[in-house]
């Protein structure tokens, strides 16, 4: 019985460098929730991405390594984590501070040296929001999954559309979301950011409709114009998309314009370098290559499993980011299972 009632009580994450501050801040909540502590930046996200996230964060500014604002920043860029609300409790007490913190998408500011009741009353109203927040979305997520079902299926026919014009299956969107999709496990996305870079990686070259048939199947060589052509291809996807605040769209769009940019900066069609290719891109981008290596196109034949992956391992921290493709090897035999499950030879296949 009080191991059950210790379960459903909330859990507050106090995030503090000073081993006062933590004491405190734990004797005046852990009469009511369970109580997790981190002395650093680093140790607050390895709990905050832990499958037992908190319900709550109180966090200090003033930390070794990251600072609390850069923390912050990192959970509320995450889909998984940015729902979790965090109070920052610290002696920076300007408007100017304040005001950065809220900014950065803090729920409430607390002024050390703290007020017991204060610091009570506000966590248990930020709780009772976030209670109802989880509710309500969890009615609509009920609500619209069959929206969303369709949505995914307009997506994938989108994608399929464009493919079909160098791909008489339009099997590729199909392979190279799975191993899109496997990647980003790999790298430690929660599930919605999974989802959501399954879902999108099919209209990666939706731009194709944009480009000439002449040069798309041309079994040989691109000359140098033919390839200037070519290359239009992800400025015309991003722009086929167009400019959205929905999630889903904006990130379509970035992993349409930005999945031929490479890590040393010699991609196109902006020569982004390293992290200023979104995260997205870079997933998209491995599975792109490996299933066209692996694939027949027009000009060129497939290659063997072992040789593909030998170009993929070679091309590290030069067109791919390294640690992405260390995931890449790591999930290689899952990949291998979707090259042969979705595989052209199988003729055109609706993914599940």
């Amino acid at each position: 019985m009080l191991i059950s009632q210790e379960l459903r009580r909330p859990t507050i994450l106090v995030a503090d460098d000073s081993p006062q501050n933590i004491e405190l801040l734990s004797r005046v909540l852990g009469q009511e929730y369970r109580i997790k502590v981190a002395t650093s930046g680093e140790k607050a996200l390895k709990i905050a991405y832990s499958d037992e996230p908190p319900d709550l964060i109180l966090l200090d500014i003033m930390m070794p390594d990251l600072s609390g604002l850069e923390v912050c920043q990192r959970i509320k860029a995450n889909p998984d984590r940015r729902r979790i609300p965090i109070i920052f409790v610290t002696a920076m007490t300007t408007i100017e501070d304040e005001s950065l913190g809220l900014a950065m998408g803090a729920v409430d500011y607390i002024s050390k040296p703290i007020s017991p009741p204060l610091v009570q009353a506000r966590v248990r109203t930020h709780l009772a929001l976030y209670d109802q927040s989880r509710e309500l979305e969890r009615m609509v997520a009920q609500r619209t999954a069959e929206l969303v079902a369709t949505r995914q299926q307009i997506i994938r026919r989108l994608g399929r559309a464009a493919e079909f014009k160098d791909n008489e299956t339009g099997n590729h969107v199909v392979r190279m979301s799975h191993i899109a999709r496997l990647v980003a496990q790999q790298a430690g996305l929660g599930p919605e950011a999974v989802q959501l870079v399954f879902q999108t990686a099919a209209m990666h070259d939706l731009g194709k409709i944009g480009v000439p048939d002449r040069i798309l199947l041309k079994p040989g060589p691109l000359t140098e114009d033919e390839w200037v052509l070519m290359r239009q291809h992800a400025q015309i996807g991003a722009d086929i998309i167009g400019r959205h605040d929905n999630e889903l769209l904006a990130t379509a769009r970035a992993i349409a314009l930005t999945h031929h940019e490479k890590w040393d900066g010699t991609g196109y069609p902006q020569g982004l370098k390293g992290e200023q290719i979104p995260l997205y891109g870079r997933i998209v981008a491995i599975a792109d290559v490996f299933d066209a290596l692996m694939m027949r196109r027009p000009y060129k034949p497939p290659l063997p499993a072992a040789e593909s992956l030998a170009i993929m391992a070679d091309q590290k921290g030069s067109h791919f980011d390294p640690t992405l493709l260390d995931c890449f090897f790591q999930q290689q035999f899952e990949i291998l299972k979707v090259m042969e499950l979705y595989s052209d030879d199988r003729g055109a296949m609706t993914d599940q």
